[in-house]
C-alpha cells in the first residue's frame, strides 16, 4: 500500500513526467492493498453483538459517529486508501470498545485527534488561502508515524504472546513427563520405605524378646531418620522441578544439576547406567537465570541419553562442569553410539524427532531455554563413543 501510495505522490506532485494512467493505476492498487492490509491487521469484530434495544440504539449512534468522522477524513485529504484503513479500524475499535488497548486503537485515536484539530482550527481553508503544499501530502507523513507506532506496538504484543507461549510449552513439556516422573517417584520411594519397614520389624522383634537396648534403639532411630530425610529431600526436588518459573537470580550450577540427578537416580539404577559428575571448577560456581530451568535442561538431555542406549554393554553418562574466568561450560557425554549424521543438524528444530513416538519439542525447548532464558549457547557433536552436548553460560563473578 505504501509503495503504491508513493507512486501516486510522484505522479500527483508533477515532479516526474508520468502518464495519468500510472496515477490512476496506483490509486486502484493502493485501495486494494489498503483493504487487504486493514482486514488482516485489525483486532476485534466488524459487527457488534446486540442483545437489547439499548445496545441497538447505542451501536447505531456509534456507527453514525464513525461514518461522519470517516467522511470528514476523506473530505480533508481526498485520498481513499488511508480513509478505508481508517474506516475499517474505526469500525473494529468502536464495536469492541470494552477490550483493552490495541494497535488499531492507536491508529484510530491518532487520526481522530488530527481530524478534530483540523476541523476546530479550519486548517484546510488556511492551507488553501496561504498557498501551502496540498494538505493531502501531510497525510502521508502522519500515516507513516501512525503505521510505525501501531506496528511497533503490535510487535511488542506478539513478542509477549510468544514469551507466554514459550513458558506454556515449558510447562507442557514438564507435564508430558508426568507418567515417567511417577515411575521415578515409585522407584525412589520403594527402597527407603522398605528400609524403614525392616527397621520397625527389628525394633518390634527386639522389644518382644526383651533385647531392645537404648543403644540399639538410638542406632535404628537415626537410620530411620536418615531414610525420612531422603524421602523429604526427594519430595522437595520434585516440587522445585514442577513449580512455575521464578524471577531470575544468581544460583549455584551444581544444585541445579543435582536436582535433575535426584529425579532420575532410580531409573538410572534400574537400567544399570553409570552416571558421573565431574567438576574442574569450584563447586559453588554460579550463573544468572532460573535454577529449575537449568534442571529442566539437564533432565531433558539426560532423559534423551537414557532413551538412546541400545545394546550397550556398560552404559554411562558423564556430566563435566568446567569454568573459566568468564564462562561456565557443561558437557553431557554418553556412549550410546551417537546421533545419525542426517539428524544431528536438525535435532534442535521444532517437531523434528528421531524417535517414532517423539513430539520433537524436547530438544527445541532445551535450545530455547538455554539461548533465550539463560542467555547461553548449546551445541552437539558426535564423539568416538557417543554424543556430546555442550552448554556455555556467562559466569557470575
Amino acid at each position: 500500500m505504501q509503495v503504491f501510495s508513493l507512486t501516486y505522490i510522484a505522479t500527483y506532485s508533477g515532479i516526474f513526467d508520468l502518464h495519468i494512467s500510472v496515477q490512476n493505476g496506483s490509486m486502484v492498487l493502493a485501495i486494494l492493498s489498503a483493504i487487504i492490509f486493514s482486514i488482516s491487521f485489525y483486532e476485534g469484530k466488524f459487527t457488534p453483538e446486540i442483545n437489547n434495544y439499548k445496545e441497538l440504539i447505542l451501536n447505531t449512534v456509534l456507527l453514525n459517529i464513525v461514518i461522519l468522522i470517516v467522511f470528514y477524513h476523506y473530505v480533508l485529504f481526498k485520498y481513499l486508501p488511508y480513509t478505508l484503513v481508517f474506516a475499517i479500524f474505526f469500525t473494529s475499535v468502536i464495536f469492541n470498545i470494552k477490550r483493552e488497548m490495541n494497535p488499531t486503537m492507536i491508529y484510530v485515536v491518532g487520526w481522530s485527534v488530527l481530524c478534530l484539530l483540523l476541523f476546530v482550527f479550519d486548517m484546510k481553508v488556511y492551507f488553501i488561502e496561504q498557498g501551502y503544499i496540498d494538505i493531502v501530502l501531510m497525510a502521508f507523513a502522519v500515516e507513516a508515524i501512525l503505521f510505525t507506532t501501531s506496528i511497533s506496538y503490535k510487535y511488542i504484543l506478539l513478542k509477549n504472546k510468544a514469551y507466554d507461549y514459550h513458558n506454556m510449552l515449558i510447562q507442557q513439556s514438564k507435564m508430558a513427563k508426568t507418567g515417567e516422573m511417577i515411575g521415578n517417584i515409585t522407584h525412589q520411594f520403594r527402597q527407603p520405605l522398605n528400609n524403614i519397614s525392616y527397621i520397625l520389624m527389628n525394633l518390634k522383634k527386639r522389644h518382644e524378646n526383651n533385647r531392645l537396648s537404648a543403644e540399639y534403639f538410638n542406632k535404628k532411630f537415626h537410620s530411620a531418620e536418615e531414610q525420612l530425610q531422603f524421602l523429604s529431600k526427594t519430595i522437595d526436588d520434585f516440587k522445585e522441578f514442577y513449580q512455575p518459573l521464578k524471577q531470575k537470580e544468581d544460583f549455584i550450577v551444581k544444585e541445579a544439576i543435582e536436582n535433575s540427578f535426584s529425579i532420575l537416580r532410580a531409573e538410572l539404577k534400574h537400567k544399570d547406567i553409570r552416571l558421573d559428575l565431574q567438576y574442574s571448577s569450584h563447586e559453588y560456581t554460579k550463573i544468572h537465570g532460573v535454577k529449575n530451568e537449568l534442571s529442566q535442561v539437564m533432565f531433558a538431555l539426560l532423559s534423551n541419553a537414557l532413551e538412546a542406549f541400545k545394546k550397550v554393554d556398560e552404559p554411562w553418562i558423564k556430566v563435566i562442569v568446567e569454568a573459566t574466568s568468564a564462562e561456565v561450560i557443561i558437557r553431557v557425554r554418553d556412549n550410546a553410539q551417537g546421533i545419525n549424521k542426517k539428524d544431528i543438524g536438525k535435532i534442535f528444530e521444532p517437531y523434528y524427532s528421531t524417535k517414532q513416538e517423539g513430539s520433537g519439542i524436547g530438544l527445541y525447548l532445551v535450545k530455547m531455554i538455554v539461548e533465550h532464558t539463560l542467555e547461553g549457547k548449546i551445541s552437539v557433536e558426535n564423539t568416538s563413543e557417543g554424543a556430546e552436548f555442550t552448554l556455555c553460560f556467562e559466569k557470575v563473578i
